[in-house]
């Protein structure tokens, strides 16, 4: 277009542009998570949003049910339609000035799967993986995936994939963890359910966790700190990895191997609230069944782990006050064992221990499936397992032991300590006598302890602590206890206060 001197192009390109921004507004949209082929939560409102034109009428039918709304002035809107019992498939209709239809949509069970890289773990690297596999063929199960995204604000959406039913060839890249859950969930309550799996490795809590709740609690303040030092650091860290970029092309174009650096976090994945802002809040008005949870390793280190147990409470409370539908079940994994030296692998396990304190939550210990040598051990078979387990009786009101065996107080007895645990009907130790103990006087300098087994509680001792005051029980990055109760569940590593 050819501009006269008064400028009078620009009038007509502004015109066009009010014109189109007009005739988008005046179509109603939904966020990404409404879509073919979703799950909706049962029993209980079901929520649906969108925008359209301000001051726009939308109506929403599902299930024989419409609801109306008008638009705001920013054109957003909302209704609630009837609670209903699990079924399906439906058919769901926004009306305004245009129809939006989703098809095949499910009513059971939502569950949210997060954390970092062990959530993440796909399908494809579990032990077993092709035969595994083969069971995938599970069309009531529904699969979205939220991709990686960093924001300094909540964002209104998601950047996501769109809902798929569960098969060999989509379940592939999936988090396994969250499959094997599932599968043993549909199995025991015959809904559909679905995964909505929202992940990034290496990432810790305090990045899952709004600014809001982050800045209300004065303890948690040292996350900023540590946040300062990164961002310090991060002009070196830029001509690190120009350095290293450099040098992996001069390798290629010299026909020579791949050189090996260290690895790097993504700086956006660990700022304070941002995955929260990005990857979570945009889910929190679409109602859910519960949360599965699966990190700490990122929080096990120098400047993290000693204040992890508050963070992490901080962040369950902070999903649970902003989904505004009560203390629904928060299912979490306690980190495995792993030789990792320069971290504090036994204060980042009992701190998850002690957000049991929470209501409706549930822990599920891994110290004797993990992998030593391999941060992500490939048994997911069994982590998705305790974690249904868990469910079924934190989540589904079913009668089960679905813990091992957790510390609750410590007794003086005798020269030594009886130490008491909840969950532990059938208490014992696999492989002879009981390991794993120690025990420490007012100095708390632990020492290997002797332990039996009396009913439901253990009696430690040792000869070089006179009075002893305190105990810990699979207290290193390798664990060496074998407790465990009937179910065949093993205890989880604890220190008392």
């Amino acid at each position: 277009m050819q501009c006269l001197k008064n400028g009078k192009c620009l009038l007509v390109v502004a015109v066009l542009v009010s014109l189109s921004a007009t005739a988008a507004l005046s179509e109603a949209k939904l966020p990404s998570i409404y879509a073919d082929h979703m799950v909706v939560q049962r029993d209980v409102a079901v929520v649906v949003r969108g925008s359209a034109n301000p001051a726009e009428a939308v109506s929403v039918t599902f299930r024989g049910a419409t609801r109306k709304a008008v638009a705001d002035r920013f054109g957003l809107w909302e209704v609630g339609l009837p609670s209903g019992v699990a079924g399906g498939p439906f058919t769901m209709e926004v009306t305004a000035s245009n129809t939006v239809t989703f098809s095949d949509v499910l009513v059971g069970d939502v569950w949210v799967a997060s954390g970092q890289s062990n959530m993440e773990f796909p399908m494809s690297k579990v032990i077993h993986a092709a035969e595994e596999l083969k069971t995938a063929d599970r069309p009531n199960i529904r699969l979205f995936h939220v991709d990686k995204a960093a924001s300094q604000y909540a964002l209104d959406d998601v950047a996501a994939k769109a809902w798929v039913a569960c098969t060999p060839e989509t379940i592939v890249d999936f988090s396994a963890v969250a499959f094997f859950f599932a599968k043993h969930i549909q199995d025991d309550q015959k809904v559909p359910l679905g995964l909505i799996e929202a992940d990034w490795g290496g990432t810790p809590a305090e990045a899952w966790t709004s600014v809001r709740a982050l800045s209300a609690d004065a303890s948690l303040m040292p996350v900023f700190s540590v946040w300062g030092k990164m961002t310090d650091a991060q002009s070196h860290r830029i001509l690190e990895l120009d350095y290293e970029k450099h040098a992996r092309e001069a390798a290629k174009a010299e026909g020579k191997p791949d050189p090996k650096f260290n690895w790097h976090p993504d700086i956006r994945s660990y700022a304070p609230g941002e995955l929260w802002n990005a990857m979570i809040a945009p889910l929190t008005h679409f109602p859910i069944r519960g949360v599965i949870w699966y990190q700490g390793e990122t929080n096990s280190g120098v400047g993290r782990s000693s204040i992890y147990s508050n963070l992490f409470q901080a962040m369950i409370r902070d999903w649970r006050h902003s989904w505004g539908v009560g203390d629904f079940p928060f299912l979490f994994v306690q980190i495995s064992s792993f030789h990792s030296p320069e971290e504090n692998w036994p204060e980042a396990r009992d701190a998850q221990r002690r957000a049991l304190a929470l209501k409706n939550t549930g822990m599920v210990v891994t110290i004797d499936i993990g992998n030593p040598d391999d941060v992500h051990p490939t048994n997911k078979q069994d982590v998705g397992a305790r974690l249904a387990l868990a469910a079924r009786a934190i989540a589904y009101g079913e009668t089960l032991q679905y813990s091992g065996p957790l510390y609750r107080m410590v007794s003086p007895d005798e020269g030594g300590l009886r130490v008491w645990f909840d969950h532990s009907a059938g208490l014992m130790a696999k492989g002879g006598a009981a390991r794993g103990f120690e025990i420490a006087a007012a100095d708390r300098k632990f020492v290997s302890a002797k332990a039996r087994i009396d009913g439901q509680a253990v009696i430690v001792s040792s000869e070089a602590v006179a009075e002893p005051l305190y105990v810990r029980y699979s207290w290193s990055d390798v664990p060496d206890g074998n407790l465990y109760n009937a179910a065949g569940l093993p205890a989880s590593p604890f220190v008392s206060d």
